[in-house]
């Protein structure tokens, strides 16, 4: 050690002979020769030119050491409490130069590294005009310490001073620092609250995420005209971690946090929330990447306000995604694939947003590549107690189920789709039927029995909902399975007992509901083999039904019956009307006793209110029943 001290003095004295302005040049020492005192003062006046050079040279070393114990004995702490002792090494070129040498012949240690890179910031914090001096030099360290360097810079200038602004644009912009300076910032941004790093010196106090937030933001600001290549390539992972950002510090803000962000703020201008800062870093980013175009089209709905609120944050996340896939699907498609192991691990802070993002992105993915763990995902969340998470789940089955390949892995979901067709969640009811809708028209998995039988009984209730999405997409999957099932005699009771419905449906105002009855009804006229009530399904001749099913089935008119009464108080006139004359028709193949009777003669009597032409029919038909049970040939009426 004792050799490099001594080596580093002798450059020191080379570098100053060499810049001294006063040096005189090698080819005048005639010139010299002849303004010389006489012989007997040179010897006097060599003396006191060697007393003024050992002055220097004294001077110099005492600059030297002392500049060098500084750094050996982390004597640094004179930089933060604004100790002006050593002032002067950090305002002359000289400490420029020492540093430069330090560096350059590696006379250093690998714990002083923290403290050198500790002394360029406050060089350049007090030397404003040169703040490009050091560059090579940073840059040398770096390239030998890159945890040392970036996690020093993070822990002294957090809120991102000039200085520390000029050192990470000066790391960025090298070949040689850019991509090991960016790995480490990133992964500082992956840990919340704070990342716990061990420099060289010993140092374990924690790194802030926001603190390499700030730093991003800034590389983000000093590169407008250009992105930097680890930023692209990285572009997936910094975006999901600073969207969890947002999230977290929106949900939950710690003290330790609080008070950091507070300590930046008293240093430079910054929002007051950290969550609207890594916004700010977020849209930057998507800038860069993107362009202006997505920002407007994710403020126009209002994106960025509901980015900050914790109840519609997830809303938030799945209109940005829409947005990236809508510009580029790769984007979305790469991002979806940084997600997946995420959502895999089952992180519960940030899932609901995730699963959100992972929803809006599925169709750019290719299923058979990632379609096992996809589903492995959404199966876990169909089974969640969240509302929220249960529909996305759903609506990322839907997408799934458009895919033959994962039609067959989806069998395995059948219980719990089942489960979900009783929810009270309209959308959820409405995601289901259109998810086994998808699965069944493939006609690649045949339905068992008792699952079929499950599915009928959970089905029949919608057919007459009041929500007309729900009655024709309840009637399209009943026509699907009709096509998927093998016959069986246990089902024939249940598929009789949605032929009423059907047929009500039939005539019903919502076009799309009686196209999708008619369907069905011509789908359980070819399951139970029922030639007649076939064609008379596929010649569209529907007055003929009641006569058709009443004669077929006699042994389940009172069941007919009981399922016609409520179309009584349909809210449509011509259903009303048609189930008066279906009831009508029923009365007469029914026995005088049948407790079915009484009920039609009630619920017409009760018509009284009704529109003229409906309580006029109600009335003649009531008439005509009483009148046949006055008589002993009511079969024959």
């Amino acid at each position: 050690m004792a050799g490099r001290r001594f080596s580093l003095l002798r450059l020191f004295r080379r570098k100053k002979e060499e810049e001294s302005p006063g040096a005189a040049p090698a080819q005048q020492p005639e010139e010299v020769q002849q303004v010389q005192p006489p012989q007997e003062d040179a010897g006097q006046e060599r003396t006191e030119e060697q007393l003024r050079a050992r002055g220097r040279f004294h001077r110099a070393a005492q600059l030297v050491c002392r500049f060098i114990r500084c750094i050996w004995h982390e004597e640094a702490t004179f930089m933060a409490t604004g100790d002006t002792a050593n002032s002067d090494l950090f305002n002359a070129q000289t400490s420029a130069a020492l540093l430069d040498m330090l560096v350059e012949n590696g006379v250093y240690k690998a714990k002083q590294v923290p403290a050198i890179v500790r002394c360029i910031h406050q060089w350049l914090t007090s030397n404003v005009s040169d703040e490009h001096r050091l560059d090579k030099t940073l840059v040398l360290l770096t390239e030998e310490h890159p945890m040392d360097v970036a996690v020093t810079l993070l822990r002294s200038a957090p809120a991102c001073d000039r200085a520390a602004r000029t050192m990470w644009k000066t790391l960025i912009s090298s070949r040689w620092t850019k991509e090991p300076v960016l790995q480490i910032l990133f992964r500082v941004l992956e840990y919340w609250p704070a990342h716990r790093r061990r420099t060289s010196d010993g140092d374990e106090r924690d790194v802030f995420a926001l603190a390499a937030t700030v730093a991003l933001w800034e590389i983000l600001q000093l590169s407008h005209s250009w992105c930097p290549g680890g930023v692209k390539d990285n572009f997936p992972r910094l975006l999901l971690t600073l969207l969890f950002q947002v999230f977290i510090s929106t949900e939950e803000m710690s003290e330790e946090v609080e008070t950091f962000w507070r300590q930046c703020r008293e240093q430079r201008s910054l929002p007051p929330n950290p969550n609207r800062f890594a916004v700010q870093t977020v849209k930057a980013l998507l800038r860069q990447l993107l362009g202006e175009d997505v920002l407007m089209a994710i403020g126009r709905k209002c994106g960025w306000d509901m980015l900050l609120k914790a109840d519609s944050h997830h809303y938030a996340v799945g209109l940005l995604a829409r947005e990236l896939c809508r510009v580029s699907c790769s984007f979305g498609r790469s991002i979806a694939v940084s997600l997946l192991p995420r959502l895999s691990r089952g992180e519960p802070l940030w899932e609901l947003p995730a699963l959100a993002f992972l929803v809006e992105v599925l169709h750019c993915l290719n299923p058979r590549q990632c379609g096992p763990s996809v589903l492995q995902i959404i199966s876990r969340h169909l089974r969640s107690q969240c509302p929220a998470r249960r529909r996305l789940a759903l609506r990322g089955l839907v997408v799934l189920s458009r895919d033959p390949a994962m039609a067959k892995s989806m069998r395995s979901l059948s219980e719990s789709l089942l489960e979900l067709l009783q929810d009270a969640d309209t959308d959820a009811v409405q995601m289901t039927l259109s998810a086994f809708i998808n699965v069944l028209h493939f006609q690649i998995v045949k339905i068992s029995t008792p699952t079929a039988l499950k599915l009928l009984e959970a089905l029949r209730p919608l057919f007459d909902n009041e929500h007309s999405q729900l009655q024709q997409l309840s009637m399209l999957l009943f026509w699907e399975l009709m096509e998927a099932t093998e016959r069986s005699k246990s089902l024939k009771p249940h598929v009789y007992l949605s032929l009423v419905p059907f047929y009500f449906n039939w005539h019903n105002e919502n076009q799309r509901v009686a196209e999708a009855s008619w369907r069905a009804l011509f789908g359980a006229a070819r399951f139970l083999k029922w030639r007649d009530l076939e064609d008379l399904v596929t010649m569209e001749q529907p007055w003929r039904f009641p006569e058709c099913l009443l004669e077929k089935d006699r042994s389940r008119v009172g069941q007919y019956v009981r399922q016609a009464l409520p179309f009584l108080e349909s809210p449509e006139k011509p259903l009303r009307k048609l189930a008066i004359k279906f009831l009508g028709i029923a009365a007469r193949s029914m026995k005088q006793e049948q407790p079915e009777l009484q009920l039609i003669c009630q619920a017409l009597q009760d018509m009284t209110d009704d529109s003229p032409a409906v309580s006029n029919l109600a009335q003649e038909t009531l008439h005509i029943i009483r009148a046949v049970r006055r008589t002993s040939f009511f079969p024959f009426w």
